[in-house]
């Protein structure tokens, strides 16, 4: 078979079988075009073979395009392929209203092929439009290896609202958030223009609908948040006002937006625990808990589980870093916090962004609390070993003591129980 063009050995069976124009194709029947047609489509089989059979000498088909058809026919009676960029599409729909599934899997392949960051988005649509899951998914995978790109495209402002509900609500997308709110305000205004209103602010509120919750603005920084979607207009008085809050104070009053960080990240989520019991008290008095650790692999730490309050239900402020330990760089922060319920468990405090942690490198983990005494952990473990029960991978966290300026914990004792990250 042939996605270039027919062999030009071969006399074309197409001749003088169909006549198209613009908007519909008509079809003079012969006993050997109804053959090849009954034999390729379970729909054409229906149309000259079943209880409502047509005995007309000719047919009209008014809701295909006639280049699209011509191939469809042209795959029917020769086996050749002949599909590009500007036909795609209209082939896939054709083949599928007509039950012609292998020229419908020979679009699809070709749509693989040819999937780019630049026309993701494009494609997504149109995936989901012919309900093409396998190729829906391919596309979500292009846009969270290259969200930045995919975003930037012009075919990102023509996708449809329930495609860009689809793409916010995904954890696995790979930008800035603030980077996506820029874009998400580019759509609208698309949007806007497309539904004939003035891009006002309020106006793009309208048309953005329930996408404007799964944009994660506590994951912004308070520079991020004031400098943009702050001025946008876009957002109420309210839900600025509660941001700023959560942005600056404690306990962290509740907000109408995600903070689940988008990890960018694909598989399942792992965590270690490095002792082996619960104690109580573990006091505070501004002073970092640190512990010094290395891996045998690459991975990406998401946000460590800390210890909560002994004396019941309570709220924490914290901050949490992870430091490269040679050249005492910050690779990933964040300031926030935590409630607790009183209980022995630990509590997730998650990064806005994973931090990538390199084999064989000395990283310290660094979390500095604000709040009334709690648990702390007994009996630690100089090495733990993670083992993905799917692959078998086995990951090694090797702790030492970190010097200076330090609350107390160490390899034996302390905070800082659990390392949350993804392989």
């Amino acid at each position: 078979m042939s996605e270039t063009g027919p062999d030009p050995t071969r006399p074309d069976p197409l001749s003088g079988v169909a006549r198209v124009s613009a908007g519909h194709v008509r079809i003079p029947l012969c006993v050997c075009g109804r053959f090849v047609l009954a034999v390729g489509s379970a729909v054409f089989d229906a149309m000259f073979n079943g209880g409502m059979a047509t005995t007309s000498t000719e047919i009209e088909l008014p809701d295909v395009e006639p280049a699209a058809f011509l191939a469809l026919l042209k795959f029917l009676y020769s086996d050749e392929v002949q599909i590009g960029p500007e036909t795609v599409m209209t082939t896939l729909y054709t083949a599928k209203k007509y039950a012609v599934p292998a020229l419908e899997t020979h679009c699809v392949e070709f749509l693989k092929k040819n999937l780019r960051a630049d026309n993701a988005f494009m494609l997504l649509m149109q995936a989901r439009l012919f309900d093409e899951p396998q190729l829906a998914s391919l596309c979500l995978e292009n846009i969270d290896k290259n969200t930045a790109d995919a975003i930037a495209a012009e075919g990102f402002t023509d996708i449809d609202l329930d495609t860009l509900v689809a793409v916010l609500e995904r954890d696995t997308l790979g930008v800035r958030e603030v980077r996506l709110f820029g874009a998400v305000v580019r759509w609208a205004e698309a949007e806007a223009q497309r539904q004939q209103l003035q891009p006002t602010p309020e106006n793009k509120r309208r048309v953005l609908g329930k996408s404007l919750s799964l944009i994660r603005f506590p994951l912004m920084t308070i520079e991020e948040f004031a400098a943009g979607p702050a001025q946008s207009g876009i957002l109420m008085d309210r839900e600025v006002v509660s941001l700023f809050l959560h942005f600056t104070v404690n306990p962290k009053p509740r907000v109408d937006f995600i903070d689940r960080p988008r990890c960018c990240l694909r598989g399942k989520e792992c965590s270690i625990t490095r002792f082996g019991q619960v104690e109580s008290r573990w006091g505070y008095s501004g002073t970092s808990d640190r512990i010094r650790f290395s891996v045998n692999r690459r991975i990406f730490v998401v946000g460590f589980g800390l210890y909560g309050s002994i004396h019941g239900p309570t709220d924490y402020q914290v901050n949490i870093q992870i430091i490269h330990t040679d050249s005492n760089t910050v690779l990933g922060q964040n300031d926030t916090g935590f409630s607790c319920d009183g209980s022995a468990n630990t509590f997730r405090v998650m990064f806005k962004e994973p931090v990538e942690i390199l084999p064989n490198v000395n990283y310290t983990a660094c979390a500095t609390l604000k709040g009334p005494d709690s648990h702390y952990g007994t009996k630690g473990l100089r090495k733990v070993t993670h083992e993905s029960p799917s692959t078998g991978t086995k990951t090694c966290f090797t702790f030492c003591y970190a010097a200076g300026n330090n609350n107390g914990t160490s390899v034996e004792d302390g905070q800082l129980p659990e390392v949350i990250f993804y392989t």
